[in-house]
């Protein structure tokens, strides 16, 4: 099955650190000084209101808006001035919110782009086989349109065309929004799929409930800043938390 290379599975230091993080859209300020550390072969979850700005800091990370100021290092390395493809080849993988596939595609047409990467694209066909064998209905409709697919099916065609391009970090942004109650359970278990495989994933989810309970940190993001952070139990566990985000 599709695997991290073992120096991410291994590698003692951070996988990813974002330091004093600054960012957001022409002259308003999303991003206040976020600072975060995600360990390798962990889920990290992010978990909020909406606007707090999750999916600003998941497009930051992945190079999709610029910094303002600030550090994001991936394995060591400085990638703030890095563009988004050569962010791709280094091993991150953003999963959009709202899926973005292309609709007038194919399943495989879609699965095929995400191999963009020269690393990638030379092994296009055997993470392909694997895809499929880790999503059997991706493969019964692998000469379907997408958009004609249901919306946890797209999501699942979304997270296979990420991991087609053989990620290191995979950036999982909102992965249950729309999705019936079945599909947002199987989300989650492919989330805990893949990180038992070995991959690093941070997660933005609005459930947080079941976001808690799926990942090894947690940090709760209010107003672009940190607010809390610790396990996904110190945070469940939270008096604060249980009473704004959990409903108890």
């Amino acid at each position: 099955m599709i695997s991290p290379s073992l120096a991410a599975v291994s590698e003692p230091r951070p996988l990813l650190s974002v330091e004093k993080l600054e960012a957001g859209y022409g002259r308003v300020q999303i991003l206040r000084g976020i600072s975060l550390s995600i360990a390798a072969g962990t889920v990290t979850a992010l978990v909020g209101p909406n606007g707090a700005g999750k999916t600003t800091l998941m497009k930051a990370i992945a190079g999709m808006i610029p910094a303002r100021s600030g550090q994001i290092r991936f394995d060591g390395r400085d990638i703030l001035a890095m563009p988004s493809y050569q962010r791709v080849e280094s091993g991150i993988a953003l999963v959009p919110e709202g899926r973005l596939i292309f609709a007038r595609l194919s399943v495989e047409q879609n699965l095929r782009l995400g191999a963009v990467v020269p690393h990638a694209r030379s092994k296009a066909d055997q993470t392909l086989a694997e895809i499929y064998e880790r999503f059997p209905r991706l493969a019964e409709r692998r000469n379907q349109v997408a958009g004609s697919m249901s919306g946890g099916e797209q999501q699942m065609l979304a997270l296979g065309r990420g991991l087609m391009s053989q990620p290191r970090l995979i950036l999982l942004d909102e992965p249950t929004l729309g999705l019936a109650p079945i599909m947002v359970a199987r989300v989650f278990e492919v989330i805990a799929e893949l990180r038992q495989a070995g991959f690093t994933i941070l997660l933005s989810e609005q459930n947080s409930h079941l976001a808690l309970g799926a990942c090894d940190y947690a940090y709760l993001i209010e107003n672009g800043s940190i607010h809390l952070q610790g396990t996904g139990a110190d945070l469940a566990g939270n008096d604060e938390v249980q009473r704004l985000y959990m409903g108890r």
